[in-house]
């Protein structure tokens, strides 16, 4: 059999101090895992999942402003990767990108809110450290050098094996598929030219510019 068009490329992720890449095949995302931030949210604190497209995962150190929103909100998160036998190899900083206002326009008519998290370059990474996700640490993030998040891993209220677990009950999850897990309280806009340093303890930094909106 051959194939009718030329199949896309998965994306890749650096390893860190590692030769060998990491290639995406889906991203699971958990909303409300933190009181506080789903607080801030008008939500009750009960963590839900939804998914991006591989093709939303990017390492880039420049980011496109978004198309179709002028409300892009950061959410700093523990990113999880998974090995050949289901389980958590590496983890990274991340940043989920969403267009709140597309968001916020979905939930007022009680819709699926894709349009507002799937789009591409909206799941940010920086290098993958491979070993067991951390228990515990501090997870942050500033806006050109003010800090916007903060908030500590075990205030989750699913943490990452009790999250495996639950996504375990839903999807036959895979190698390849990453964790988004969450993010503290603090989420803010962000705006052409803003500079984004993300911190997890014993992670690698996340940096990223924001650029203009691609023409």
């Amino acid at each position: 059999m051959t194939d009718l068009i030329t199949p896309p490329d998965l994306p890749r992720l650096q390893i860190d101090r590692d030769d060998r890449t990491y290639p995406v095949g889906r991203i699971f995302c958990i909303g409300r895992n933190y009181a506080e931030h789903a607080a801030e949210m008008g939500s009750p604190p009960e963590p839900i999942f939804f998914m991006k497209p591989a093709s939303a995962a990017t390492q880039d150190s420049e980011i496109a402003y978004p198309i179709a929103t002028e409300d892009v909100h950061h959410e700093i998160e523990l990113v999880l990767a998974l090995g050949e036998d289901r389980e958590i190899i590496g983890c990274a900083a991340g940043v989920d990108l969403t267009r709140r206002d597309l968001q916020a326009r979905m939930k007022a008519k009680s819709a699926p809110w894709e349009i507002a998290k799937a789009f591409d370059q909206s799941a940010i990474l920086g290098p993958l450290r491979l070993g067991p996700p951390p228990e515990m640490g501090a997870i942050s993030l500033s806006v050109n050098g003010k800090p916007r998040q903060a908030g500590r891993l075990e205030d989750m209220i699913l943490p990452p094996h009790a999250m495996l677990d639950a996504l375990s009950a839903l999807f036959e999850l895979k190698p390849g598929d990453l964790i988004f897990t969450g993010t503290p309280a603090g989420v803010g806009a962000l705006a052409p030219g803003d500079d984004i340093v993300g911190r997890i303890d014993d992670l690698p930094e996340l940096r990223f510019n924001m650029k203009e909106r691609a023409v």
